[in-house]
């Protein structure tokens, strides 16, 4: 089987090695997805240059991963939303059912998920079914 190698914005990116969104960045890399870390500071993150918002992202995304609290993503979803991702992963924590609505409303696929075990268990690139 082909890997679909994607284009992945990671919201909420760390440079902390001890936090999720590092270790999404990371285990992403690995699986050779091209990686977009999106935080307020906008650095870089394992080699790969930051960005402080997803619209300063210069090529559209297929997936975004969410490591950002319900509160924070609802002050980003016009981001979101500007230049719409395939799918948006919603890790533990940053569930948000408004936003998944306005998500969905929109055509974007959202998936209640972990990336980091999605990318282990290898279900991360099993194409998404429309429930």
């Amino acid at each position: 089987m082909t890997r679909n190698i994607e284009r992945v914005a990671v919201l909420g990116a760390s440079t902390k090695p001890d936090r999720y969104s590092y270790l999404a960045v990371e285990a992403l890399m690995s699986h050779g997805h091209r990686v977009f870390p999106v935080s307020p500071t906008g650095e870089e993150v394992l080699g790969n240059p930051g960005y402080r918002s997803l619209r300063d992202i210069p090529e559209p995304l297929d997936t975004v991963t969410l490591y950002v609290n319900p509160q924070r993503l609802m002050s980003l979803l016009d981001d979101l939303l500007a230049s719409p991702p395939r799918r948006v992963i919603f890790n533990p924590g940053t569930e948000s059912k408004e936003a998944w609505e306005k998500l969905e409303a929109a055509g974007v696929f959202c998936q209640q998920a972990c990336t980091l075990v999605l990318l282990s268990t290898g279900q991360y690139d099993q194409p998404q079914s429309e429930e």
